[in-house]
């Protein structure tokens, strides 16, 4: 791990309290292999994080996007806050070089399991809620965050997957998809589930993913596909 120093300067901000910061990028996995270690793991700090980076990316949207409609505004929101964006902010502080994971759970950071690094990132945000107030906190949204937000209507990126197949689902067949958990399964740090998409009583597609959310929007992609509804660009 590189000297924490180095990610307070990304930061921009010098924490009062050292433990905070530490908690923010210290995985669950670290622990098991680390009993000592002076903190908890990041979960809570993820789960403070996530609530003040949707607060104020609602406050941004609502105050400078004023002729757009609650839906497009919240499917906006979704798409600046969702794994995707995390992880271009993670991988654009070099978070993989300060991220304390366990081994195994190292090696996998450069893989589809990066859902880590974005999982922390929202608990820096929740850390630096804490220690600076919200203000910090708003500041580091500010420089990562908002920027996406005219690419993103620009390309119209924020309709994701499911987004696009409950809107083709609705306008061929009137109905709306419905998705339900096929099977988990794993340890609690890396649990894996099974989600299938349906319209109606039918199975459309099926998929895998590291939260629920992912494994739904893959599926959602996987049932554009074998409908034809969007070509298969892998």
């Amino acid at each position: 791990m590189k000297d924490i120093k180095q990610l307070e300067e990304k930061l921009n901000h010098h924490f009062h309290n050292q433990n905070l910061i530490l908690e923010a990028i210290t995985h669950r996995s670290f622990l098991n292999e680390n009993k000592d270690w002076p903190t908890t793991h990041n979960e809570r700090l993820e789960f403070l994080g996530d609530s003040i980076l949707g607060f104020l990316t609602a406050e941004y949207l609502f105050k400078n996007y004023s002729n757009f409609s609650e839906g497009k505004l919240t499917s906006i929101r979704a798409a600046l806050v969702n794994t995707d964006s995390l992880l271009s902010v993670a991988h654009e502080l070099g978070l993989e070089h300060f991220i304390l994971t366990s081994k195994g759970e190292a090696k996998d950071l450069k893989t589809n399991r990066s859902y880590v690094l974005a999982n922390a990132i929202e608990a820096i945000i929740g850390a630096l809620y804490l220690d600076g107030g919200v203000e910090k906190a708003k500041q580091f949204v500010e420089k990562y965050i908002f920027p996406k937000t005219e690419e993103i209507i620009k390309k119209a990126a924020y309709k994701d997957n499911k987004s696009l197949f409950q809107e083709k689902s609705q306008e061929i067949y009137g109905i709306t998809p419905t998705y339900k958990t096929l099977k988990s399964w794993g340890p609690d740090h890396e649990k894996q589930f099974e989600v299938g998409v349906y319209l109606g009583e039918e199975l459309i597609a099926t998929a895998k993913g590291y939260s629920k959310q992912e494994a739904e929007l893959e599926a959602a992609k996987k049932a554009l596909i074998k409908k034809g509804w969007v070509q298969n660009n892998n």
